[in-house]
């Protein structure tokens, strides 16, 4: 019988720890999904990643980035080439348009260097906090919570909050943790979102913290057909590519290997 129903703020802080601590050991290969090498690359790559999947983004980039290595060659991008390299993710006009424009704000303000702040990092165009959080705590090791929407359903799920806000979920999460917990977290949060704790249907009978979720139920509780809902590395018959990840195999050391790693 799940035990995640006390709602006291200490019993929720408590909580809160031993489900990152129990996801920590569930993703122990979590981190962001986007593929980049350094900020100017992620910072594009989560831009482009509105109303898209990162795997989609994962396979314009390289071409991107190749054609496009910094902020200096985006910002002078020819726009017809650049919607259509990055046609795939969707919304290419608006994306093609923002992306080229922050990379000119990147030249002009900041001597082509990606800022590592989140009052800058908000300025530019395409830039909310959500992306700022994730180029500061992935690319530059600044803590942050990325509240996208798998982390914004889950920590309500969890208890964590009862806002829909983003800015007010990400201060009431900062309130449960360390600040050094926030960028793994987020991570974690995101990945349990896309592969247990689904929107529609989550799969509450397969899910690791269950015993301490205060919305246990909400979904599919059978073990068997829980599982069946399980996506990514957790899906049924995919216990070699989980393996791989398990073994810290970065993302493209398994597409080399022949890994599909949609859903």
């Amino acid at each position: 019988m799940p035990t995640g129903n006390d709602a006291s703020p200490l019993a929720t802080k408590r909580r809160a720890r031993k489900i990152n601590r129990l996801l920590g050991e569930l993703y122990p290969y979590a981190v962001a999904e986007l593929d980049f090498t350094n900020a100017f690359e992620l910072l594009i790559a989560t831009v482009l990643s509105a109303q898209t999947t990162d795997v989609r983004v994962n396979s314009v980039t390289p071409v991107l980035f190749a054609r496009y290595p910094d902020a200096r060659a985006l910002a002078e991008a020819n726009e017809d080439e650049l919607q259509e390299l990055i046609r795939p993710t969707g919304f290419f006009r608006a994306k093609s348009a923002a992306i080229k424009k922050l990379a000119t704000q990147i030249v002009d303000d900041y001597d082509g260097e990606v800022p590592n702040k989140l009052e800058e990092l908000v300025e530019l165009a395409g830039v909310g906090r959500k992306t700022a959080n994730v180029v500061l705590g992935n690319a530059f090791g600044v803590p942050g919570i990325t509240v996208d929407t798998h982390f914004l359903r889950l920590s309500r799920r969890f208890g964590w909050t009862d806002s829909k806000d983003p800015v007010k979920v990400e201060q009431d999460v900062a309130e449960l943790f360390e600040p050094k917990d926030w960028t793994p977290l987020s991570n974690r949060v995101v990945f349990h979102g896309r592969r247990v704790c689904h929107a529609k249907k989550p799969a509450c009978g397969a899910c690791a913290v269950a015993q301490l979720c205060p919305s246990y139920g909400e979904g599919e509780t059978d073990p068997e057909k829980a599982r069946k809902l399980l996506k990514y590395e957790l899906a049924p018959g995919r216990e070699d590519l989980l393996a791989r990840m398990m073994a810290s195999e970065t993302r493209a050391q398994l597409r080399a290997a022949g890994y599909g790693l949609e859903a």
